[in-house]
């Protein structure tokens, strides 16, 4: 290692040090600049005598041209074989980038004027590297010789692409007899590496706008390289297709519209990098909540634009996926202790947010669905409150020091009722055809019997049967129901009622029956009742408190046949007798008549409803005899003198 320093040493004694840089080559556009040293021996130095860097990294005004063209227009005024020719560049010369090849305009004469282009001329049209002394030195985008530093597809020097997002899509043309053209893709100003290919009969063309106003458009006629506001474009025309290709970076809006121009249907497919030109830009903090004894500060988030270097509303920001907006920060400030002569700690005008902003939300709203899963919301505001305790809205930013609420969350999450069919009974007959029934519950969560269960789901509790065993009895034909509503040897069975928190109709237990043979009477009472959560006890109510249909208090039943022998009824009868119960029903009726007095004057007490039995027709009282086909209200409870008794 020693050895190796020592030798570098003695080689590089042997040189002379290096002289001044020389004037670059150009004065824009990115040039070179070359400095020299002596060999100090009479032996041959190791090494090499000149060294280069660039120089005049600032690109050249639109008018200036290309540099390798101007070195071609110079031999304008010299004649070759006797002849002035207008010479025009050659570009892109895979062999041999940095001769000077130019041609003749307007002729197939290509000529190498001098074999090596001044130092600083672009080996490449698309690349940065450079010629120097007839070589093609490679130059990064930081414009350093020897540099590999690409940027990005954004455009930015070793850039990471996080400053652009790459938009790819595809048009479909759409005939219409009333549309001789449509939009295509709008590509806006700063966009890079655009690429568009249209397959079919139709034909593209350009418009453009630039950020002063001022539009153009280009017809795209014929295949060749072109500039459009300072856009280099290459256009290729095809049979059955178009390509153009920008690399950009624009310097206007475009818009690529396709003119139709046949039958067939065309499609276009397209590819850029769009810049990103709206980002977040984290504000400075705000002054300090309080003048001393420690207060806060905040910083904020705001939309900047860079293309126009001035603040924009914060939807512009939120339309790029890809910016994420700043959280604000939150520190403490003035921490000094206020001066004991005033005894107060000073707070700074309601407009710099004192005290620390804060959350806050609406109740909850009902639930979307009372069971099974729903969703309930709410709404969720920044609030401030100042030094008076008045509360008022502000903006969101200002409570992000905190996680902000749900404004959703799940609710009634539990199973709804579903039904539940009991056991069958056995057949209603001994003999024949019959009919067999079963009790269905609506049942809950908690597996509690209770309402809401859907009455189109809710499963038959009745069927037919047979039972196998044949019957002797010729006049027993047709099943049980066949014949009267009562006249049958089993009553289907109905679902009990438990009393829940919702005001509900509980009937009672069915009487006997009032006959011991033929058809008789059955009532029962069925209150409107309520079960008191606080107290576990269950309250009557009105009977106008419950809604829903009222259960039946009365029923006829059949005890079987007097006498032994089985009863089978004529038409006759049956009307007779089922219509004579009807009459009754339609002119008799129970009725609530006021109350009775309290059972208490005070402390609480109770009042019974008077029932009495009217004429519908007359409005007199009648015998209570002849509402026995009537259903008979419940019995109807109300609490009174609810006061406190007064101390003994």
């Amino acid at each position: 290692s020693s050895r190796t320093a020592r030798s570098e040493e003695d080689r590089d004694s042997l040189w002379d040090a290096w002289g001044s840089w020389s004037e670059c080559s150009r004065t824009c556009g990115g040039g070179a600049s070359y400095s020299l040293r002596r060999c100090l021996s009479s032996k041959t130095c190791e090494g090499r005598n000149i060294r280069y860097r660039t120089c005049s990294n600032v690109d050249c005004p639109p008018e200036a041209g290309d540099f390798r063209a101007q070195q071609c227009s110079a031999h304008n005024d010299v004649k070759y074989q006797g002849q002035f020719y207008e010479w025009l560049p050659i570009s892109n010369d895979p062999d041999n980038p940095c001769s000077l090849k130019c041609q003749a305009r307007g002729a197939a004469l290509v000529v190498e004027l001098a074999p090596k282009v001044l130092d600083g001329t672009r080996c490449y049209t698309e690349s940065l590297d450079m010629c120097i002394s007839g070589l093609c030195q490679i130059v990064g985008c930081d414009r350093q010789l020897g540099s590999t530093v690409k940027e990005d597809n954004c455009g930015v020097c070793n850039g990471d692409g996080s400053t652009c997002r790459l938009v790819r899509g595809q048009y479909k043309s759409q005939l219409s007899a009333n549309k001789l053209d449509d939009t295509v893709v709008a590509i806006p100003y700063g966009s890079r590496q655009v690429r568009l290919v249209l397959k079919g009969p139709d034909h593209l063309y350009l418009e453009t706008k630039t950020l002063q106003g001022v539009k153009s458009e280009n017809s795209l006629s014929s295949t060749g390289s072109f500039l459009m506001d300072n856009s280099s474009i290459d256009f290729q025309k095809f049979p059955d297709k178009e390509i153009l290709r920008i690399s950009g970076p624009l310097t206007a809006d475009f818009t690529i519209k396709i003119r139709y121009a046949g039958a067939a249907d065309s499609s276009v497919q397209f590819i850029f990098y769009q810049p990103i030109i709206h980002r977040w830009r984290e504000t400075d903090f705000f002054p300090c909540s309080a003048s001393c004894g420690g207060g806060y500060q905040l910083t904020s988030a705001e939309c900047f634009d860079l293309r126009s270097n001035r603040v924009v509303a914060d939807q512009y920001c939120h339309y790029y996926p890809e910016n994420i907006k700043p959280k604000p920060k939150l520190q403490e400030c003035n921490l000094d202790p206020c001066p004991a002569s005033d005894g107060y700690k000073q707070i700074m005008p309601y407009d710099l947010y004192h005290p620390l902003p804060r959350w806050e939300s609406t109740p909850w709203t009902a639930c979307s669905s009372s069971c099974g899963g729903g969703i309930q919301s709410r709404s969720i505001s920044c609030v401030e409150e100042d030094i008076q305790g008045h509360i008022s809205p502000v903006e969101e930013w200002k409570c992000m020091y905190t996680p902000k609420m749900p404004v959703v969350q799940p609710c009634n999450i539990f199973d709804c009722p579903k039904w539940l069919a009991q056991e069958w009974s056995p057949c209603t007959v001994t003999c024949g055809q019959g009919l067999r029934y079963r009790v269905v519950l609506c049942i809950d969560h908690r597996g509690m019997h209770t309402g809401g269960c859907s009455t189109k789901t809710k499963p038959h509790i009745k069927e037919e049967c047979i039972v196998p065993t044949p019957c002797y009895k010729p006049k027993e034909k047709l099943p049980v129901e066949a014949k009267l509503p009562w006249y049958k040897q089993a009553q289907e069975l109905e679902e009990g009622a438990v009393v829940s928190e919702e005001p509900s109709f509980i009937p009672e237990a069915w009487s006997t029956c009032s006959v011991t043979c033929g058809v008789g009477s059955q009532v029962r009472l069925v209150k409107c009742q309520v079960l008191l959560s606080f107290s576990q006890s269950v309250a009557d109510l009105p009977i106008d408190e419950c809604e829903g249909p009222k259960p039946v208090s009365q029923r006829a039943c059949y005890s079987g046949p007097c006498g032994g022998e089985a009863t089978e009824y004529t038409p006759e009868e049956t009307e007779l007798l089922y219509g004579s119960l009807q009459e009754f029903d339609e002119l008799y009726d129970w009725e609530y008549e006021g109350f009775t007095e309290c059972s208490e004057s005070c402390g609480g007490g109770v009042q019974e409803a008077v029932v009495t039995c009217l004429n519908k027709q007359t409005r007199e009282t009648a015998d209570e005899t002849l509402c026995v086909t009537s259903r008979r209200p419940p019995q109807l409870l109300k609490a009174c003198s609810l006061d406190p008794c007064p101390p003994r």
